[in-house]
């Protein structure tokens, strides 16, 4: 499989075409996505587009009607910038953006759900149990616990089933440590996501399509000072040690690979991607999730990835508005 993209050299976009980049939002992620959206305004200047900022607030639709050549470039994090409803709302308007189609977003951003689709697609995943809040509450904690322990073991990884940037994840390895970190899980989402520990070299895998087919960037590895990404580790410069190209033989990154485009194509996703691995002793790929907003901070995964396939940040964020504003035209 081919891991680096063939991107045209194409010139910018022009004829007063204009880029609005979607960033901020209200969800727990809005500082990190107006970092990522600022980044995106950047890169696209830079290539010569008409590039601007807009928050995703009550005057968006507005703004959006009132500036009808424009497209849009969602870097929102979190509910609602990744579980589709903004991008159904830019679908009501007419509107072109980059990304993929708010049902899509709706299967990638349920983590559980993602998972049994991309499973089913012959993609491994490791074993785990979503869990609400009220089934955990209702059919009584401690003893729901000790019968998840003896299923799953130990140690285990408590997230959150829908949102982002690792926020109320956590590593558990003691068993007395699980009721709080299913506190933790369920102060961001109703429904707990519990999987087994995955061992191994933790990756991420970029896969863009600009409109010849998704194609996996070389994969990021990530080795955190504490020994887990969680949020702190993903947006404190210098707390993450990052190797791009990740350190995997031929074997191993092109299995990688394979399991992302297999994802993004499971999944129905368009343009851009990143999926979270984890790559075993044996060189085999574990499907842990799906972003299909990747951050573009400057300790985002997405555009080191982009620049180890030898490829400019802006020109590869120019060719994706170009794929959205040609598949509108086709419409």
């Amino acid at each position: 499989m081919q891991t680096t993209p063939a991107v045209p050299d194409r010139a910018p976009v022009g004829g007063g075409h204009r880029v609005l980049v979607l960033a901020g939002g209200l969800s727990h992620e809005r500082e990190v996505s107006l970092r990522s959206g600022a980044r995106v305004v950047d890169a696209l200047t830079d290539a010569g587009v008409d590039a601007s900022l807009r928050d995703a607030d009550a005057g968006l639709v507005d703004a959006l009607r009132g500036d009808p050549g424009a497209t849009v470039f969602p870097v929102l994090h979190g509910a609602s910038g990744e579980d589709g409803a903004i991008r159904a709302v830019l679908e009501l308007l007419g509107v072109p953006y980059v990304g993929s189609g708010p049902d899509a977003c709706r299967v990638a951003f349920d983590k559980a759900v993602a998972k049994s689709v991309v499973s089913g697609a012959g993609v491994r995943t490791p074993q785990g149990l979503a869990l609400a809040s009220s089934t955990f509450r209702d059919l009584g904690a401690p003893t729901l616990l000790d019968a998840l322990v003896d299923r799953l073991g130990l140690p285990l990884v408590v997230k959150p089933n829908r949102g982002g940037s690792a926020l109320g994840a956590s590593v558990v390895r003691d068993r007395d440590a699980l009721p709080a970190a299913m506190v933790s899980a369920y102060s961001y989402s109703d429904v707990a996501l519990l999987e087994r520990y995955a061992e191994g070299t933790e990756v991420a895998v970029t896969v863009i399509d600009t409109g010849a087919g998704p194609t996996a960037l070389p994969a990021v590895e990530i080795v955190p000072d504490g020994g887990f990404y969680d949020y702190a580790a993903r947006y404190t410069a210098g707390s993450t040690e990052f190797f791009a190209p990740a350190r995997l033989d031929a074997a191993a990154a092109e299995l990688a690979a394979e399991c992302a485009v297999t994802a993004h194509r499971a999944l129905g996703l368009r343009h851009l991607s990143r999926s979270d691995l984890v790559i075993d002793d044996s060189g085999v790929p574990w499907f842990l999730e799906v972003n299909v907003a990747p951050g573009m901070t400057e300790t985002s995964l997405t555009p080191q990835a982009i620049l180890a396939a030898g490829l400019d940040l802006g020109a590869v964020c120019r060719d994706l508005v170009e794929a959205a504003s040609m598949a509108a035209d086709r419409l």
